[in-house]
């Protein structure tokens, strides 16, 4: 299999041009790839496939070979992918995904896709769609909501951007204990499909630092969702403007929701580490 490893701030996966190759067990491969030891080593396996509703179809699984609905930061690399491979020679395309067809813009430098915007859609707020289990059964949003998490209670925002995500602030990102505080979050029976966390710390109106635990994977560099989700969660429970610097472990992330619109955007790069072939 002729594979091409990618990264977005340090999210890392492996991904595959689908209209060449067929994976016949996509799951065990994405979890074979994955393996930092004995594989290529990943967040995941992103398949770049045909679709009938878009230009291309992004066909994700994480680490643990879960299927994933979306990721931010993985489709900034299959539109760098499709634009640098010869797939396309268009800057603005349409990509198929679990969470919903997405449209992304391409800056092209030197010939290559160099950083790419995202119309990430509209946030959604509904416990029932995201899912999460509110804490009253009447509740249309969870905002600042409490949750019992290891025996500590959180101040949890809930937010779906075509994947679930728990937006936490806390005093201290760097000293977080995620390894340990990060799995609790994801399996808590409050999260039907499990989760991704956010762990949040705002620095000024503009800026706000995160580390994010993903659901299937573990903590990985970025969240392009999660710093999406993140964005809207400061907006919502008002610490930030409507324009968002986010900071993760790999890099930084531009996220802005245009209210009015009610429309999120995501911008940032995408890099290519290396072309390669394996036996799955």
């Amino acid at each position: 299999m002729k594979f091409t490893k990618m990264h977005g701030l340090g999210n890392d996966y492996v991904y595959v041009d689908c209209f060449k190759e067929r994976i016949k067990n996509p799951a065990a491969a994405a979890r074979f790839v994955s393996d930092r030891h004995f594989g290529i080593g990943s967040d995941g396996l992103i398949m770049i496939n045909p679709s009938k509703r878009a230009d291309f179809e992004m066909e994700m699984y994480n680490a643990d070979g879960s299927r994933g609905e979306m990721c931010g930061n993985g489709i900034r690399c299959v539109a760098k992918y499709v634009y640098d491979y010869g797939l396309t020679d268009k800057t603005s395309i349409s990509v198929e995904t679990l969470g919903g067809i997405k449209y992304l813009d391409l800056t092209v430098k030197n010939g290559k896709a160099e950083l790419i915007r995202v119309n990430m859609g509209k946030p959604v707020l509904a416990p029932k769609l995201i899912p999460i289990v509110p804490g009253n059964p009447e509740d249309e949003e969870v905002i600042d909501a409490p949750i019992l998490v290891d025996g500590r209670e959180y101040r949890m925002t809930g937010i779906s951007m075509g994947n679930p995500h728990a937006v936490i602030y806390v005093d201290d990102v760097n000293g977080l204990d995620i390894e340990k505080i990060g799995p609790k979050f994801e399996n808590h029976k409050r999260f039907p499909n499990r989760v991704n966390t956010e762990f949040v710390k705002v620095l000024d109106r503009h800026t706000v630092q995160m580390r994010v635990w993903e659901r299937g994977s573990g903590e990985t560099l970025a969240c392009g969702t999660g710093a999406c989700a993140a964005a809207v969660s400061c907006i919502l429970n008002g610490l930030t403007e409507d324009t968002v610097t986010v900071k993760l472990l790999g890099g930084e992330l531009e996220i802005e929701w245009d209210r009015e619109a009610d429309v999120v955007y995501m911008t940032g790069p995408a890099t290519v580490v290396f072309d390669g072939e394996i036996e799955i």
